[in-house]
């Protein structure tokens, strides 16, 4: 018998009704202050959705590691703003109106959601038979030498990205996950790699349908915000939806496996090496 939906839920219902009206209602003023608790009320609401499936779910499991799930998120997502402002791929319009350290603190706040909000939704997705059916498939073994050319490749991926930014562009999306899921592997910290052994794909397909969905969410809010961002690409920039080019959706999937790939680093170097926490 499932569970009564949690009071949670209700409340992040609550917070996605107002914000999300606030938000395009007050269209021509700046609703920055309305981001965060418009995407808490998501996480929140996919929280509960997962343990009124379930039984279980992020929150429910552990506050403490929920609230980390948040703190590791600005850092992360600094990294990549960091990495853009050599590509030049994504602007904010209105961040004009803001001082440096009133948008240093409005965007810290705002990246604050972007781990919780992918890894709910991969969560809740994980359960869907379409995953649990086609989850399961071909042993992935990758040697001590193969680990050792994509932690390689990975840092030459990069460095084109960096080099000519206007070609490799796309390598943002790939690069870190390559050279951070090697190390995971050596520092025992949990990897996919681990999960693809065992010809366990679950994982990776409800990372991939968990941001999309994520994706559609944040293209779609952002659209009619303000502030807002907008794209800028050298190529592939045609077809939008929303904001976003079509084809740039596709970076969305391997961006989820950065994600896992990046908090587990991070939980590793906490001293929560083979942590179960995130279950996929």
């Amino acid at each position: 018998m499932k569970k009564r939906f949690p009071a949670h839920g209700w409340l992040g219902l609550t917070l996605i009704i107002v914000f999300w009206e606030l938000n395009w209602g007050l269209r021509g003023l700046r609703t920055h202050w309305a981001f965060f608790p418009l995407w808490l009320g998501y996480s929140l609401t996919l929280d509960a959705l997962t343990f009124w499936r379930t039984g279980t779910s992020l929150l429910k499991r552990s506050r403490r590691k929920y609230i980390g799930l948040f703190l590791a998120s600005a850092p992360v997502w600094w990294l990549f703003e960091a990495f853009n402002t050599r590509l030049q791929n994504w602007q904010y319009v209105g961040a004009e109106y803001f001082t440096r350290l009133e948008f240093a603190f409005w965007a810290t706040l705002s990246f604050t959601t972007v781990i919780p909000a992918v890894f709910e939704a991969a969560e809740l997705v994980s359960g869907l038979r379409v995953v649990q059916r086609l989850g399961h498939g071909p042993s992935l073994r990758l040697g001590r030498e193969t680990l050792r050319n994509v932690f390689i490749a990975g840092w030459v991926m990069m460095a084109m990205m960096l080099l000519w930014p206007r070609l490799f562009f796309p390598f943002l999306w790939l690069s870190l996950f390559f050279v951070l899921e090697p190390i995971n592997v050596w520092l025992g910290n949990r990897s996919l790699t681990q999960r693809l052994r065992e010809g366990d794909w679950r994982p990776i397909l409800a990372l991939w349908l968990g941001v999309l969905l994520t994706a559609f969410f944040w293209e779609m809010w952002n659209y009619l915000s303000y502030p807002k961002w907008v794209y800028h690409l050298p190529w592939g920039d045609f077809y939008h939806v929303f904001e976003m080019p079509l084809l740039g959706y596709l970076g969305y999937l391997p961006f989820a496996l950065e994600l896992y790939a990046l908090y587990h680093f991070l939980a590793g170097l906490l001293g929560d090496k083979d942590s179960d926490y995130v279950r996929l």
